[in-house]
C-alpha cells in the first residue's frame, strides 16, 4: 500500500482514413492537495462526422473539464463538480450550434461524445454521454463500463441518442466503483473498439506493461489495419497505487466523531499528556504533547471552536 494514488497512462490518437482528427483526448495528474481533495481525472470526446466544427466541441469539451473541474469548490464532492463543469460545456456547445448557420441542423453543429475517468482515494468516478467506451480489462476480455447512447433502427441504419450539445439539457450517465492496484482502464472512441477484439487489447497491455503509450498505439494501428475508417483514439490506464484509506471516506467520519475540547497543561488526551500551549488564534490550536507509551514529544493542532461548523473549514484542516 502507499500514501497516495498513482497510475501509468498510454494514448493515442490517430486521423485514420480521414482529413481531420474530429476525436480529442487528455489527462491531468496533479500532486499535493489537488490529488488528495480531487483526484486525476482521463477524458476522451469523438466529434460527430456528420458536422465540420465537431473537433472544436471535442476540444473544448476535454479542455474545460480538465481545467474547470479543478476550480471547483473543495467542498463539493466529485460527481457534483464534474456534472456541473460537464452541464456547462452542453450549454456551450448548444449555444455555439444556435448562434451558427446550422440553427435548424444539429447534425452540423457543435456536437460530441464524451467519457470521463476520474480516481481519487481508493474508488473510480465514471461520466459518460454517447457512444465512446470506458472499460475495465478483466483477464483477458474487457468488462464494459458505460452504455452506448444509440438508437437502432435496424440491422443497418442507427444514430447517436445522446451527446454533448444535442439538447439544451443533457442527462449525463454516472457510476462509481471501487478500485485496486493493478486495475486496468481503456477509453475508447468507436473507431478502436469496433475493430479490434478483447484479446488483442489485454496481450497488447500485457505484453507492454513498461510502455502504456506503445500499448495504445499498436491497438490503434491495428484498428485501422483491420478496416477502421474512422478516426482512432485509445487511452490505458493503470493503477499502480493506491492510498491506504480514502480520504473521501475518512472526512465523512467528522459528523459521527466528537469534536476534540480545548486543551489545557497536563491533560491527557486519546493517548497524549499536553505540555503546554504553542500557538493558538481563531482558526486552530496547536499544543505540544508527549506520547503516553513512547515518551515521543509531539505536536497536535485542533480546529477553532467558532469554525468547527464550516464544512469548507474542516474540509481543508483536514487536508493539512
Amino acid at each position: 500500500m502507499a500514501d497516495k494514488l498513482t497510475i501509468s497512462i498510454g494514448q493515442c490518437s490517430l486521423k485514420g482514413a480521414k482529413e481531420i482528427n474530429q476525436d480529442f483526448h487528455g489527462a491531468l495528474l496533479p500532486s499535493g492537495l489537488s490529488l488528495a481533495s480531487k483526484g486525476i481525472a482521463i477524458a476522451i470526446a469523438d466529434g460527430i462526422s456528420s458536422s465540420s466544427v465537431s473537433q472544436i466541441a471535442a476540444e473544448s469539451t476535454i479542455k474545460s473539464f480538465l481545467t474547470d473541474y479543478y476550480c471547483t469548490p473543495d467542498t463539493w464532492t466529485v460527481k457534483t463538480s464534474a456534472l456541473r463543469v460537464i452541464g456547462a460545456s452542453n450549454s456551450w456547445a448548444y449555444a455555439q450550434t444556435k448562434r451558427s448557420r446550422h440553427v435548424h441542423d444539429l447534425d452540423r453543429g457543435y456536437v460530441c461524445t464524451f467519457s470521463a475517468l476520474v480516481l481519487k482515494g481508493r474508488s473510480a468516478h465514471i461520466f459518460h454521454i454517447g457512444d465512446s467506451r470506458i472499460y475495465r480489462l478483466s483477464g483477458t476480455g474487457l468488462e464494459q463500463l458505460t452504455n452506448d447512447h444509440r438508437v437502432v433502427l435496424s440491422s443497418s441504419e442507427n444514430y447517436l441518442g445522446r451527446a454533448v450539445g444535442m439538447a439544451r439539457n443533457v442527462e449525463i450517465d454516472y457510476r462509481g466503483l471501487n478500485i485496486a492496484k493493478g486495475d486496468v482502464f481503456v477509453l475508447a472512441t468507436d473507431g478502436v473498439y469496433e475493430h479490434v477484439d478483447d484479446k488483442f487489447v489485454a496481450h497488447s497491455v500485457a505484453e507492454n506493461t513498461d510502455d502504456p503509450d506503445l500499448a495504445a498505439s499498436l491497438i490503434a494501428k491495428e484498428a485501422l489495419a483491420r478496416g477502421s475508417s474512422d478516426n482512432l483514439t485509445i487511452q490505458i490506464v493503470r493503477i499502480e497505487t493506491v492510498p491506504d484509506g480514502d480520504l473521501a471516506e475518512f472526512t465523512d467520519t467528522r459528523h459521527t466523531l466528537p469534536a476534540p475540547p480545548l486543551l489545557e497543561a497536563r491533560q491527557e488526551f486519546e493517548g497524549y499528556r499536553i505540555v503546554r500551549q504553542l500557538h493558538g488564534n481563531h482558526r486552530s490550536h496547536i499544543y505540544l504533547a508527549r506520547d503516553l507509551e513512547t515518551g515521543e514529544k509531539v505536536a497536535l493542532k485542533i480546529p477553532s471552536i467558532d469554525l468547527r461548523e464550516d464544512e469548507a473549514y474542516i474540509k481543508r484542516f483536514l487536508l493539512e
